[in-house]
């Protein structure tokens, strides 16, 4: 098996980018929601993302759940994308999605999130859930940039949501009521996505920074 590691270290922007453009609904959704992107993968192959959060209330939580979580292909009735969660020498099965919808990294994202400030905030967790899925069919900002990907220049879009700007509860969410989702996509990744962070601002007493990165792929042999 060959695995080609893409090192964050040379991972750098050229130049930050300038946010302005508005997408919406369907615009927003065809972005974050490409379809075909697990399409030249094969059976046995692998991408590996890195998981990495702070969270300055729960720091236990953080540390839990710090590590890798590795998709990969399994042909059954349906070509399936499996997830598995990697934590040294400790693997957990995180679900199987068909791999025709796309994938399903993305939803994966929105749940940690979700639970992450559940755990944290308090709250119902359907009702964050419900709130950061909107945010993902919303309206968002865009940019569109280039980055350093392993000495090579990528195009990328990055979008960025607010999924409680509006929200009336924000009074009650205890530092998450500014939470910003920043997705990094480029056709140049396997798998479309490069990055994907929920981050709450420096002022926020909850500290709380998730980011999942594109690190790896590992072709069948």
């Amino acid at each position: 098996m060959r695995k080609h590691l893409l090192s964050l270290a040379i991972i750098a922007a050229l130049g930050a980018p300038a946010y302005g453009a508005v997408l919406e609904g369907n615009a927003l959704y065809e972005t974050l929601f490409k379809s075909g992107t697990l399409s030249q993968m094969e059976e046995g192959d692998k991408l590996v993302y890195r998981r990495e959060v702070t969270n300055k209330v729960k720091p236990e939580t953080a540390t839990r759940d710090t590590g890798n979580v590795v998709l990969s292909l399994e042909q059954g009735d349906a070509l399936m994308a499996n997830l598995e969660f990697r934590q040294e020498e400790k693997h957990r099965n995180l679900g199987s999605f068909p791999a025709s919808i796309g994938n399903p990294m993305i939803m994966y994202f929105a749940e940690t999130v979700a639970r992450d400030m559940a755990e944290t905030a308090g709250g119902s967790p359907f009702y964050i859930r419900n709130r950061l899925k909107e945010a993902l069919v919303g309206a968002a900002e865009i940019a569109e940039g280039q980055v350093d990907l392993d000495g090579a220049g990528i195009a990328v879009k990055t979008v960025v949501m607010r999924p409680f700007a509006d929200d009336p509860n924000r009074d009650r969410m205890h530092g998450f009521e500014d939470l910003e989702l920043i997705v990094a996509m480029s056709d140049a990744v396997p798998g479309w996505y490069l990055s994907m962070s929920a981050v709450t601002p420096p002022e926020s007493a909850v500290g709380y920074r998730s980011e999942t990165r594109f690190v790896a792929v590992e072709d069948a042999e």
